[in-house]
């Protein structure tokens, strides 16, 4: 069920800020290879994947992660949508030695690279799956998504992003990195770099709601024991009445840095 609320979240993540997305790739598109051999570090749902090869003709994709279960729901996203001859899947944990991927033209690592356990090593494996010129792009949150801004609950929900930003911490996740001085230290040259600020405002369509009670829903669950008794109640009963709100907004940053081997 986890997972399933995670396929979810990823999934209408893309949904909600297509417009984010599609710059993305465009901007990747036209700095890439043509026909590119892309790697998907971490590709989780899929999305970034299937965008790839939609986007870029003649772009194959290896996506790889560590859990089954998105790996499957990444497959039935593929055929579904008639690439599914052009995306491969591979798990993999990525702490570990990679496997071999193949000669290598694009490494695409969206929201991945703070859950290594060793972001050096990481970006040395990177350099060495590469062709010589082939690029790596790498798209971190700074902020995670806020959609009570200006609301009566804007401060519970600052609250639970202020403990969950604590709990991340703690377990050693590597956020808010300079990974453009990172890629310079692995050999990487060309370091570009581009802030995403993302601000939807009222009315949105259903989806952002529904955005929202996943992503708000999951918070709570993950700092079960964390947050106050107040605010434990607050989040449940705010998540219970978000479907129904014409107030949300979606509230996010985003960094991306491109860099060539």
């Amino acid at each position: 069920m986890a997972h399933d609320h995670l396929i979810e979240m990823l999934d209408l993540d893309a949904e909600v800020l297509h417009e984010y997305v599609r710059d993305l790739i465009g901007w990747v598109g036209r700095e890439a290879a043509d026909r590119p051999r892309i790697v998907d570090l971490g590709a989780g749902s899929g999305t970034a994947s299937l965008a790839l090869a939609r986007e870029l003709p003649g772009a194959t994709v290896t996506a790889v992660d560590i859990a089954p279960e998105m790996l499957a729901h990444l497959r039935g996203r593929a055929d579904a949508a008639g690439l599914g001859d052009r995306i491969r899947t591979v798990e993999a944990d990525l702490d570990q030695p990679w496997p071999d991927l193949g000669p290598t033209d694009l490494i695409w690592a969206a929201s991945s690279m703070h859950h290594m356990a060793d972001p050096a090593d990481a970006l040395a494996s990177a350099f060495a799956a590469l062709r010589p010129g082939g690029l790596l792009v790498i798209a971190e949150l700074e902020s995670f998504p806020r959609f009570l801004t200006g609301t009566v609950d804007e401060d519970v929900e600052l609250r639970g992003h202020a403990e969950a930003a604590k709990r991340r911490h703690e377990a050693g996740m590597h956020m808010h990195e300079n990974w453009g001085d990172r890629m310079s230290q692995a050999g990487f040259t060309s370091v570009t770099e581009r802030h995403f600020d993302i601000d939807l405002r009222p009315p949105l369509p259903a989806s952002a709601a529904r955005y929202a009670q996943v992503a708000l829903g999951r918070m709570r669950h993950g700092l079960e024991g964390r947050l106050s008794p107040s605010d434990s109640a607050a989040l449940e009963r705010i998540v219970a009445g978000l479907i129904a709100r014409d107030d949300l907004s979606v509230r996010t940053e985003r960094t991306v840095w491109l860099a060539r081997r």
